[in-house]
Parts: structure tokens; sequence; C-alpha cells
């Protein structure tokens, strides 16, 4: 059953694409990882969803309702923290707590305090002296204590430590154990790594790819670690070798994934000492996304 559904979604700011016929769909119980860089369109998505921003074009829909017409409705039953979250200066970071629960109909005292005692979050303190951290842990402590059937997550763990991160992997985990859904936007690759079960990636306003890791792990390399017995001639040559490191008789390199099982062949004929093979991961599908791009542009610049 799909709780987030996005289809054909356009938004235009003046004469700027921001979104460009985005197609997407959240199923119950799953974690759904979206990346891209700042500028592609993450956040206008996200914000379209939650019904701040009207789209220009295309639908989208929230436990089957229309996200603007009626947002009221469908914002009872999700929670969202942004990556920058803004507290009442004159509150206590409790008080902010029992707001936002007591919107969504929550009172599990029991799980505020729990909460609470994980994040290492003193609700005493007046929101005007927390850090941006603390302002992240109280947006979070407010939408895990809450138990909603959706979340949305918007660059959550910008200004935690890594502890905090951890805690934060394991309460999303938690909640996706419990038939919760979680959409979840992130710089953090290795974060969306662990914890997703699908990803998109989105660009200029386009999703480029979409799907599980192992469906999407053709689109990039794998790294190779090899030693051999005599040295291998001419390897930074060969069709689909990329970005060759020597170290006496050791090689660091990637592979394009179609052209692994010959690039094996070749060196193994070299009397092979050592061989370590390690997947690509996300961050290597997103750069790979990116690269040519990048590269284009510096060419431009220079």
């Amino acid at each position: 059953m799909s709780i987030v559904e996005v289809k054909n979604l356009h938004k235009k700011f003046g004469n700027f694409q921001a979104l460009d016929g985005v197609n997407l769909a959240l199923n119950q119980g799953e974690i759904y990882g979206f990346i891209g860089p700042n500028g592609a369109g993450k956040s206008t998505t996200i914000r379209i969803l939650l019904g701040i921003l009207k789209a220009s074009e295309g639908k989208a829909t929230i436990f089957g309702k229309d996200a603007w017409h009626d947002a009221v409705e469908i914002h009872k039953r999700l929670a969202y923290v942004p990556g920058d979250v803004n507290l009442w200066p004159n509150l206590t970071g409790g008080e902010v707590i029992d707001l936002l629960i007591g919107l969504r109909g929550g009172n599990n005292k029991h799980k505020r305090e729990e909460l609470l005692e994980r994040f290492a979050l003193d609700p005493s303190k007046k929101c005007r002296t927390y850090s941006k951290g603390n302002r992240q842990k109280v947006a979070l402590v407010a939408a895990f204590a809450s138990d909603p059937e959706l979340f949305i997550f918007d660059e959550p763990t910008s200004g935690l430590d890594p502890l905090m991160e951890q805690v934060f992997q394991e309460y999303v985990q938690a909640a996706k154990n419990a038939g919760k859904t979680v959409l979840l936007s992130s710089h953090i690759l290795s974060e969306v790594e662990k914890l997703c079960d699908r990803v998109g990636i989105i660009r200029q306003g386009k999703i480029i790819e979409s799907g599980t890791l192992s469906e999407m792990r053709h689109l990039t390399r794998t790294n190779l670690l090899v030693e051999t017995k005599e040295p291998i001639p001419a390897i930074d040559e060969w069709k689909g070798i990329h970005n060759v490191q020597k170290d006496g008789q050791t090689l660091d390199f990637q592979v394009d994934s179609e052209e692994l099982d010959a690039v094996i062949r070749y060196v193994s004929q070299y009397g092979i000492v050592k061989l370590e093979s390690a997947p690509p991961t996300l961050e290597d599908l997103f750069m790979r996304h990116y690269e040519h791009k990048q590269e284009t542009t510096e060419g431009g610049n220079s």
C-alpha cells in the first residue's frame, strides 16, 4: 500500500524549474532515502508533500489525501523534522516537546522520558540557549514520542554528533519495525545506505535513478585491492578500470561491473597473492552520477 505517492510533480518559481516531473512512491513500513545535492529539489518536494508549497503541476498524495487541500488532516498523522529547527525562544525544550506531542494527540510520558535520556537533552533549558544540535534533538524527541504513521526527515541529523546520529538511526529502525513509513532526505550517504530499503536520486528537479541498493549497484564500480607475484603491465589502460594506485606489487583500483570478469581473468595470470573486493557504496553511486557534470563545470571555468 502506498502511503506517499507523487506523480509528474512540477514546480516553477518564476522562470526557474525547481521540479520537472518527479515521480516517487513510499510503501507502508519502508524507509525511502531521498538524496541529491543542494538545489536538486529535495526540500521543494518535501514542502509540497507537507502542504507548504503548491505544485505547479502534477499530484502529491499522503494516506490517499491531497497534500495541498487536505494538509491539516494529513499533519495529524505525520511528524516532520527539518534540517534547521526554529523553536520558541522563551519556552523550555520540554514545553515545546509537550506542545508538539499534544498537537498530534499523544501523551506517552514514558516514551518521552526515554527519548530525553537517549538523546541526552535537558528539557528544562530555554530554547534560546540551545545549540543547533540540541534544537534538532527537541524536534526528534517530539517526533518519535508522538508515534505518527509517517516520518518525514529533511537532513534531520544536521548538527548532531556521531553518537546521537547512532541513536537516531536506532529509533528510525524501530519505527520501521513497528510498521511506520519513513522518508529520509540526507546528505550523510552512509546513513541512507545503512537505513533505507529503497533510494531515489534527484538531480536538477528530476528523479534520475530509484530502486533498492542492490538494483542500483550496476551503475557504479567495484573496488579491488590486488597483490600479485609479478607486476601487472598496463593495468590502467584496460577498459573499465579507473583510479589505479600502485604500491609495489599491490594495486588498488575501481572496475566497472560489466568488466569485472575480464579484469579478474587478466590479473590472475600474474599470480594473485591477495585479492580484496568491496561492493560499491552509495557514495560511489552518487558521485558517479555527478562526476561528469562536475568535470564539465570545472572545464568551463578554467
